[in-house]
C-alpha cells in the first residue's frame, strides 16, 4: 500500500491543546468495531456528541498479538471481532471510512494494546493517521509473554517510523500507557514513574508530541496528588516536548448499577478537570456487563463533559510522598544505562521496577500494593525497588485471597451501595443467614 498524503487539519496534540486553552476537557471513547459501517457510525456519533471529542479506532485482539491470518479468516467468515482489524481490512474500505469522518478538528487515535506495534504503526500512517498509544513496558508486561527486551526494540522501531512521518503541517502523537499498568492496586508512584519513563523513551526516539497517562484509582485526594506529581516530573524530564496529561476512567471492577457507573464516570471527569488534565478516556454504564453500544458511548461522553464543566483546578496539595517516590524510581532507571531501553530491561531484571500482581516472566513479582482503611493505595512490599527510605511499610505484609478480592471490588462496592445494590459483605451475611 502506498502511503497517503497527510490528511489536512490539525495534529492530534494541537486539537487537544486548543480545547484545553478554551477550558474544555476532551473526552474520548474506547471504541472499536470490526464492521466498517458500525465503526463509521461510532466515529460520526462521537464527532457529533455535545462535548469536545476526538475519535478512537480500537484494534482487535488478533491484530494486537500479530495473528493476521486469524484476523483475515475472521473477516472472511463475517465473524464479529472485538475491534477494527486495521492492518487486514480492505484498504479501500478503510480509506472510505476515514474520508467520511475526519475533519480538521476531529482527529482519530488508533488504540491497540500490542507489544509489537510495527505493522499497526505502518498501517495507520498508510491511511494518513498520525496518533496512537501504548509503550514498551505497559503493552508488554500485562498483555503478552514477549521478552521485555524484544518489546523495547519493537517500540523503538515503531517510534522511529512514526517520527519519520513528521512534516511541516503534521506532528505525530504518541500517548504513554504506563500510568495505567494493571488497571488497579498499583500504588500511584509507580504509575507516575512508568508514565514518565515511557514518555522519555518516546522522546529519545524522535517523538515530539506526547501525552502522559494516569488511571483513576481508589482515592480522589491521592489521585490529585499523583497527577500533580506527574505534571511536575513531565516539566522536569521532557521540558521541550508538546505534552498533555490524559486521565483514564477507573479500569478495575466497575459498578453494576447505572447510577453507580454514572457517578464514577462523573468523578473521573471532575478529577481530570481539577488536576489540569487535557483529555479523559471515558468508560460507560455497560462496563460491568458487556461491550458498550455506540449510543452508550455517546451518553457517557456527554455525561463526563457535563460533569467537568465549571470545575476549578485545585491549588496547593498535601504531600504524602508520591512525587519523591516516583522521582526516585525514574532517577534510578536513568542511572543504570545511557540507553533508556536497556535501562528499563535492567531495572526489571533486578526488580528495581516491579509491578504488583503482574505475572510476566520479566517482572520480579516481589512488590505488592494494598488498600488502606481510608481507601488509599499503599505499598505492602517494595521488593528491590529503591524506596526503602521513602516508604513506611506495614508490620503485617500478608494478603489473603479475601483481602485481595475485597480490594478489587472496593470501588464497585463504594459506588453501587449509593444506589441500593448491597456490597459483597452484605450479600455474604444475607447468604449465610439464609442457611441457618
Amino acid at each position: 500500500m502506498n502511503v497517503l498524503a497527510p490528511r489536512r487539519g490539525l495534529s492530534f496534540g494541537e486539537v487537544v491543546a486548543r480545547h484545553h486553552a478554551r477550558g474544555e476537557l476532551v473526552v474520548q471513547p474506547r471504541m472499536g468495531f470490526a464492521d466498517p459501517g458500525r465503526m463509521t457510525r461510532g466515529l460520526l456519533a462521537t464527532r457529533s456528541a455535545r462535548a469536545a471529542t476526538v475519535g478512537t479506532i480500537t484494534i482487535d485482539s488478533y491484530t494486537r498479538v500479530g495473528d493476521h491470518e486469524a484476523a483475515r479468516a475472521a473477516l472472511a467468515a463475517g465473524a464479529d471481532l472485538n475491534g477494527y482489524p486495521l492492518v487486514d481490512h480492505d484498504p479501500v474500505t478503510t480509506t472510505a471510512l476515514l474520508d467520511g469522518v475526519l475533519t480538521g478538528d476531529f482527529p482519530v487515535q488508533v488504540r491497540h494494546g500490542s507489544a509489537d506495534p510495527r505493522r499497526i504503526v505502518r498501517a495507520l500512517l498508510d491511511f494518513g493517521l498520525h496518533a496512537t498509544e501504548g509503550g514498551p513496558v505497559s503493552y508488554c508486561l500485562p498483555y503478552s509473554r514477549m521478552p521485555l527486551s524484544a518489546a523495547v526494540d519493537n517500540w523503538r522501531r515503531s517510534c522511529e517510523t512514526l517520527a519519520e512521518a513528521r512534516g511541516p503541517e503534521l506532528e505525530p502523537h504518541l500517548e504513554t500507557f504506563g500510568g495505567c499498568m494493571m488497571g488497579q492496586l498499583c500504588p500511584p508512584a509507580l504509575l507516575v514513574a512508568l508514565s514518565v519513563l515511557e514518555g522519555m523513551f518516546f522522546w529519545r526516539h524522535g517523538i515530539r508530541c506526547l501525552s502522559f497517562s494516569y488511571a483513576q484509582q481508589t482515592h480522589a485526594g491521592q489521585d490529585e496528588e499523583a497527577v500533580a506529581a506527574l505534571h511536575a516530573l513531565i516539566r522536569e524530564y521532557v521540558p521541550h516536548a508538546r505534552t498533555h496529561v490524559v486521565i483514564y476512567g477507573y479500569m478495575g471492577v466497575y459498578p453494576r448499577t447505572p447510577g453507580g457507573a454514572l457517578e464514577l464516570i462523573a468523578e473521573s471527569a471532575r478529577l481530570a478537570a481539577r488536576t489540569g488534565a487535557s483529555r479523559l478516556i471515558v468508560k460507560t454504564t455497560a462496563e460491568a456487563h458487556r461491550l458498550p453500544t455506540v449510543a452508550e458511548n455517546v451518553t457517557a461522553l456527554e455525561h463526563a463533559a457535563e460533569a467537568a464543566r465549571g470545575v476549578a483546578r485545585i491549588g496547593r496539595l498535601g504531600d504524602t510522598g508520591i512525587h519523591a517516590q516516583a522521582k526516585a524510581l525514574v532517577d534510578n532507571v536513568l542511572s543504570l544505562d545511557a540507553d533508556l531501553g536497556r535501562a528499563l530491561v535492567t531495572a526489571f531484571a533486578r526488580g528495581q521496577l516491579d509491578v504488583p500482581f503482574c505475572l510476566h516472566p520479566d517482572n520480579a513479582g516481589r512488590a505488592r500494593g494494598r488498600l488502606a482503611g481510608d481507601g488509599r493505595l499503599e505499598w505492602q512490599r517494595i521488593g528491590a525497588m529503591p524506596l526503602g527510605d521513602l516508604v513506611d511499610l506495614p508490620g503485617d505484609r500478608r494478603m489473603t485471597s479475601n483481602d485481595l478480592l475485597d480490594a478489587l471490588r472496593y470501588v464497585e462496592r463504594s459506588f453501587d451501595e449509593k444506589y441500593g445494590l448491597p456490597g459483597i459483605e452484605t450479600v455474604n451475611r444475607l447468604t449465610q443467614g439464609s442457611r441457618t
